[in-house]
């Protein structure tokens, strides 16, 4: 049996960011941290995940993708990496008002061509078809 994690598509709420010496950690996917990476660690969204997360002072947004797990502060949404606080223009505040919305992957972003088939006329042939003389003949060697 397969269990899906329901996380709203939208959040709104504080964002802080790890420290730039935070650079060589182990993120809880595995993941060595980088502070120029567009990374952040999000409670519920599964490893993987991308965010569009917009900071609402600024109109700011960036893409970032679910490596860790947290932030474990109250009141706090999200932490990102210090590449994604620089993007949205949060380093100076240290805490910021953000929207995290999930980013559709499934989207194709082409349209596929339309192609066109030969037309195969499968119709029934209206003279007969038999051995004829042939198959007399053929008949009459193998008797022999």
């Amino acid at each position: 049996m397969a269990f899906t994690l329901l996380c709203a598509q939208t959040q709104k709420g504080k964002a802080t960011f790890y420290s730039k010496r935070a650079t060589g950690a182990r993120t809880a996917s595995g993941e060595r941290l980088h502070h120029d990476s567009l990374t952040c660690a999000h409670r519920s969204h599964p490893f993987g995940t991308k965010l569009r997360v917009t900071n609402h002072a600024n109109g700011k947004e960036v893409i970032v993708r679910v490596t860790d797990r947290g932030p474990f502060s109250r009141g706090r949404i999200i932490d990102l990496s210090w590449g994604a606080a620089k993007a949205l223009d949060i380093l100076d505040q240290g805490v910021a008002v953000v929207e995290i919305e999930v980013v559709n992957e499934n989207i194709i972003p082409f349209k596929p061509p339309v192609y066109q088939f030969p037309e195969f006329d499968l119709g029934v042939s209206k003279k007969p078809i038999g051995f004829g003389k042939d198959w007399r003949k053929l008949k009459k060697r193998m008797s022999r």
